[in-house]
């Protein structure tokens, strides 16, 4: 199963448009997003080679005016996720023969068609169902989904490439076959790449996939779906549901040809899925594959010989951007006592200048939240901060969802550094920062490790080669993505390989080939030439 003949096209990243002001992608970008805003979805479940409509369906609106009607998507019953197991497993049987490099044309071609006519539709889609900003949707529904489709296919030439070694006696070869069975693929809102990424990922070294698509990114998901379609992607190899999640989850598991779940969602969601696949593993006719991405509680510690804008600016990018619903975002930072208020003032020169809005006028920076539930739980951790004695709400702290779901960017200011806001995950435009003595940086630093149940990314940032090296011991396992001198977001598919460990996930690394990896169980294949004809070895003689 290695590359032989084959020179598949080098996967470099998507460059990123700008969007500037009076560019031509942001004219298209915005005509796209008038056009499709205005639409009326009717989104079905993609089961084999049907698309179903229920007739039980879900409204869609967008979180920035959630008055506004999308459309629908429709929902399953438990019989259309049996179905779409029976489904998987006849598209199976060809599937996971084809050989790797028409797996491989199908998804480059899904690539192209995201990096050339579908671009702007998934850009919309994202900003319109999701909240993005242009710049944000960009980098996810474009760059980022391109850029795993393409290295993936990379990544995958590399690993059927790895060959034991042979002699002169015997040829012994690896092939790396797709796993007995299904998997079940559950994406978040947050990230259309991610979306996408999760069951085609499988997909490509020969799986099929039941994907279930969060609830709050069916507009995005239904484009992808486009996207799969058109690049031929074969009927059944990845089947698109929606429906109860509890219900769709614990049919899945009870199915003795379920091989293993592609997750990124809560750390609670996950580890019950954990515990469900424990009380089922008797009924599995293979182990199944585990892997998981969930929350995250990120940092940042500056140093005392930090630059204080530098400082500034990760805070401001790495806690607000998308409203801080990445699982990357920066919400609770460390500070010393000596940069503090210069720290303190470009913070806040920074959320003046923020402007907050829809996604359609471009010069808003933020947006909304998600959804009605996110927003509650939001405010009320903002209004606790405001009675509490041990906080401070010193920039920011309002909101308001009359019309979409807006909360402004907050900045809450601790003397405890165990307090709720520095260890909850809050998944919203939320950052609470601890101050602390300059003399007291190494104790910070195990603070930092103590105080929180993830480990997903964190950054220090620092002039202080000393002082970053002992950051970087200290916290070697607080974060599976660790910056220096960055932000703790951004992470970019073939140059920082994403996940962490502890609560947040089984760090499996998408955006490498460790995660491929996890989507095969390789066979050894040993041919002797010449075989023996006498039992006897040479020991045995006289």
């Amino acid at each position: 199963m290695g590359k032989g003949f084959f020179h598949v096209p080098p996967a470099v990243n998507e460059p990123v448009k700008s969007y500037a002001p009076g560019t031509p992608e942001r004219e298209e970008a915005l005509a796209t997003y008038k056009e499709m805003f205005n639409q009326k979805m009717d989104i079905p479940l993609y089961i084999g080679n049907q698309q179903i409509k229920t007739g039980k369906t879900r409204n869609m609106h967008p979180p920035h005016d959630h008055k506004h009607d999308l459309g629908v998507f429709h929902m399953a019953e438990k019989s259309h996720i049996e179905t779409a197991i029976e489904e998987a497993l006849k598209a199976r049987e060809k599937w996971a023969k084809l050989p790797w490099e028409q797996r491989a044309a199908v998804f480059l071609k899904a690539a192209d068609l995201i990096a050339g006519p579908y671009r702007q539709r998934l850009n919309a889609a994202t900003m319109i169902g999701q909240s993005k900003n242009i710049y944000q949707a960009e980098i996810d529904s474009a760059c980022e989904i391109i850029d795993f489709l393409r290295f993936n296919v990379e990544y995958m030439t590399q690993i059927y490439d790895e060959q034991p070694e042979s002699d002169e006696k015997a040829w012994n070869r690896v092939e790396y076959r797709p796993l007995e069975g299904f998997v079940y693929a559950i994406t978040p809102f947050n990230f259309t790449a991610i979306a996408g990424n999760l069951p085609s990922s499988a997909a490509l070294m020969g799986n099929v996939v039941v994907w279930k698509p969060s609830s709050t990114q069916m507009f995005s998901a239904q484009v992808l779906m486009e996207v799969f379609q058109e690049a031929g992607v074969p009927d059944g190899v990845i089947n698109m549901v929606m429906g109860d999640p509890a219900m769709i989850t614990d049919t899945v598991l009870k199915s003795p040809d379920f091989a293993g779940v592609h997750f990124t969602g809560s750390t609670g969601v996950f580890q019950n899925i954990w515990a469900e696949i424990g009380k089922n593993i008797n009924n599995y006719k293979t182990y199944p594959r585990i892997v998981g991405e969930t929350g995250g509680k990120d940092f940042i510690v500056a140093h005392p010989s930090a630059n204080p804008k530098e400082v500034s600016t990760a805070i401001s990018r790495g806690a607000f951007e998308f409203q801080g619903q990445k699982c990357s975002a920066a919400s609770r930072c460390y500070i010393p006592n000596s940069i503090w208020n210069e720290v303190k003032s470009y913070v806040e020169e920074d959320l003046k200048s923020f402007k907050m809005g829809s996604p359609e006028d471009m010069s808003n920076f933020i947006t909304a939240v998600i959804d009605e539930k996110s927003f509650d739980k939001l405010a009320s951790y903002i209004d606790q901060a405001k009675q509490d004695k041990d906080a401070e709400v010193i920039m920011g702290g309002g909101y308001d969802k009359s019309k979409g779901y807006f909360i402004e960017p907050t900045v809450i200011l601790t003397t405890n550094p165990k307090y709720t806001t520095m260890e909850t995950e809050l998944f919203g435009p939320v950052v609470t920062i601890y101050v602390y003595e300059d003399e007291k940086y190494e104790e910070t630093l195990h603070l930092v490790n103590e105080t929180s149940i993830y480990a997903l990314t964190g950054a220090i940032l620092s002039k202080d080669r000393y002082a970053a090296s002992l950051a970087t011991d200290i916290l070697q396992n607080a974060a599976g993505n660790f910056y220096i001198n960055d932000k703790p977001t951004g992470a970019v598919v073939g140059r920082q390989p994403f996940g962490g460990a502890r609560a947040s996930g089984t760090n499996d690394k998408a955006g490498s080939k460790l995660n491929l990896l996890r989507w095969v169980s390789p066979r050894l294949i040993k041919e002797t030439f010449v075989p023996p004809t006498d039992y006897r070895y040479p020991f045995l003689g006289e």
